[in-house]
């Protein structure tokens, strides 16, 4: 009898043991569900967050580079300062035209129908005319009629007005080959010297403030090349990587020294001018401005431009290895 009790208790105690048991897994498993399930969600919100910061300094980001290539307002003494720059541009302008007009005065006494044709050329068909109507003056008149030539030459140059590519050919048409060289050289060299001192005088803040991200572009490649300033001015006139009178208004304003400049100009534009001159050999033979510049002159160019890198990148190369 007692045994049977001890039995039962020991069974029902069992039934109890074993149901407390399942009682336990059953809540460890549903405390395990629930730690994944919170889990998942920490993740999931962290996810998110992570998305969302990225998204954020993305918008910031563009935000950012959009502002800096934006141009910068003007400050009211900043305006006051342009304002009055371009005034002095404008009356150094107006006196520069003066003075052309002037030049044109003195000329020989023309007829009428040779007078229509006294303007700067802006095709090929008015560099063909003028340059009739100068070779007939040209030999009584030999330097009123250079004068006149360099004179507008220099006037385009300084104020970075196009056109000068045919007053080139005009010369080549006009002159013996080594006086045409020398005069395009040096009208090159003292007009771009001229808008290099027009832009340092009253031309940074406008070019500062219109080209931005250009002169900060071209400031890195100028620092990059800065032990051989000279060579790489050869280059940049030798090849239409940047155009000319972006040069001479952007070079002072980004620190280029007016030496260097200077000489690397009348060096520099000296290639170009050799294929400009033979062109104007053949002036009434072309029909556009195209036709001065063959397949060939263009090989021969692109040569010179890149030797003329070549100094440039030894001395680099030098430095390295001393160092």
């Amino acid at each position: 009898m007692e045994f049977e009790n001890t039995s039962l208790l020991a069974e029902s105690a069992g039934l109890d043991v074993s149901t407390e048991k399942g009682h336990k897994l059953n809540y460890s498993s549903s405390s395990s569900l629930k730690s994944k399930s919170t889990t998942a969600k920490i993740m999931s919100t962290s996810s998110t967050l992570k998305k969302q910061e990225q998204q954020r300094l993305d918008t910031e980001l563009r935000s950012r580079v959009k502002h800096h290539h934006q141009k910068e307002p003007m400050s009211a003494a900043e305006r006051s300062a342009t304002k009055k720059s371009l005034v002095i541009l404008a009356a150094i302008f107006i006196t520069s035209l003066a003075a052309m007009c002037y030049v044109y005065m003195i000329c020989p006494e023309l007829n009428e129908s040779e007078k229509q044709h006294m303007k700067i050329p802006r095709d090929i068909q008015d560099a063909k005319m003028l340059a009739k109507v100068l070779d007939r003056y040209k030999d009584m008149y030999y330097f009123e009629v250079m004068f006149g030539v360099v004179v507008a030459y220099i006037f385009l140059q300084t104020f970075a007005i196009p056109g000068s590519l045919f007053l080139s050919i005009l010369l080549g048409f006009l002159y013996r080959f080594p006086i045409a060289l020398f005069l395009i050289c040096f009208c090159s060299a003292l007009g771009a010297t001229l808008c290099y001192c027009l832009s340092n005088l009253v031309g940074r803040r406008l070019i500062r403030h219109f080209w931005p991200k250009k002169i900060s572009e071209w400031s890195k490649h100028v620092e990059k090349h800065r032990d051989s300033l000279f060579n790489y001015m050869l280059f940049l006139r030798m090849t239409p990587i940047l155009p000319n009178w972006f040069i001479n208004l952007a070079a002072p304003v980004i620190g280029v020294p007016l030496y260097t400049f200077t000489l690397g100009t009348f060096c520099g534009v000296a290639p170009p001018s050799v294929i400009a001159i033979q062109a104007g050999k053949t002036l009434q033979k072309m029909s556009s401005s195209s036709d001065a510049f063959s397949w060939t002159s263009m090989g021969v160019l692109t040569m010179c431009a890149c030797l003329s890198l070549v100094p440039g990148l030894l001395k680099n190369k030098l430095k390295k290895k001393i160092q």
